[in-house]
């Protein structure tokens, strides 16, 4: 029997999650399975890994295939090289504790590697929340500047035709004024 680690799809359309499971490989891809391993969610930033690394590292041991994709999640997470590195002890090309030691350095350095990534992701969401706030405070400032141009136009607009109605009025009140004058003058 031809055993294979793989993933089996779970979710709605266009938002699939997958469990990382142990299973026959003739068997359907999300049907029957031996052992379920661990899973899988690609929609987060970075992807969501759980996963029992000592059980991978186990049913690894005694020959199951990893596809591709599984292979992949399994290296991310560290499983193929414990695997590499048990094969080396094995061999007697290092000792455990050298074993460990070279794993316990990768984890570390991958550990910061996320956590960097973690970091970076939320400061560049920081920065562009910070962005469109500026954006939209120029905006705002646009539409007000505007706002105050057309009020100041409508007030001179005003003014004027207030000045134009005070013309109008005014030389109607100053004719007759100057008529008395007039005669006056003439006697």
């Amino acid at each position: 029997m031809a055993v294979k680690i793989r993933l089996q799809r779970h979710g709605k359309k266009n938002f699939a999650f997958f469990h990382i499971v142990v299973a026959d490989s003739r068997a359907p891809r999300d049907g029957r399975y031996i052992e379920q391993i661990g899973s899988y969610n690609p929609n987060t930033n970075p992807a969501t890994i759980v996963l029992n690394a000592e059980r991978a590292l186990a049913w690894l041991g005694v020959g199951a295939q990893p596809t591709l994709t599984a292979r992949r999640l399994l290296s991310y997470e560290g499983v193929m090289l414990r695997k590499h590195l048990e094969g080396g002890v094995k061999k007697g090309a290092l000792t455990q504790e050298q074993a460990d030691k070279k794993f316990a350095d990768w984890k570390a350095e991958h550990d910061a590697k996320v956590e960097a990534k973690k970091q970076g992701l939320t400061k560049a969401s920081v920065e562009a929340k910070k962005a469109a706030h500026e954006a939209e405070v120029k905006v705002n400032e646009a539409r007000a500047e505007a706002i105050a141009k057309k009020k100041a136009e409508a007030e001179e607009a005003a003014r004027k035709a207030a000045g134009e109605a005070a013309a109008e009025e005014a030389p109607v009140e100053e004719a007759p004024a100057a008529e008395a004058e007039a005669p006056a003058e003439e006697a």
